[in-house]
């Protein structure tokens, strides 16, 4: 039909989902290390505009929101070089033991840059 699938909306707030999640240290390296995981526990996605095939985009994302287990941030995607709004995706995440396969507090570096990030509005 020449639209963008919600499979691939899906898919680019996914892979922006690690890259926001990376500069707070949430990395692979981090995971595997410790024997720790994010599992999203909400996710409400809205979209805006079609996108057609061949668009380029963009995703800036936001902390909105962090608590002793919990991420909330939002996605806003938006289509380049017109920058309009196409899509946003609201998520929150939790911090998980992957061993034990339950919730944990995220530690406290990673907190705090995350909760200094929510103060500043980046």
């Amino acid at each position: 039909m020449g639209h963008v699938n919600v499979q691939y909306y899906a898919s680019m707030f996914d892979q922006a989902t690690w890259a926001f999640l990376s500069e707070f240290g949430i990395t692979a390296e981090y995971m595997k290390a410790h024997h720790r995981g994010m599992a999203a526990v909400s996710q409400q996605t809205k979209y805006l505009v079609e996108l057609l095939s061949g668009d380029v985009v963009e995703i800036e994302t936001q902390p909105l929101e962090v608590t002793e287990k919990t991420i909330r941030f939002i996605h806003t995607m938006r289509r380049r070089p017109q920058r309009d709004t196409v899509a946003t995706s609201e998520l929150v995440g939790v911090h998980i033991d992957t061993e034990v396969r339950k919730s944990c507090p995220l530690p406290q570096e990673i907190k705090k840059r995350l909760t200094e990030a929510v103060s500043a509005g980046v």
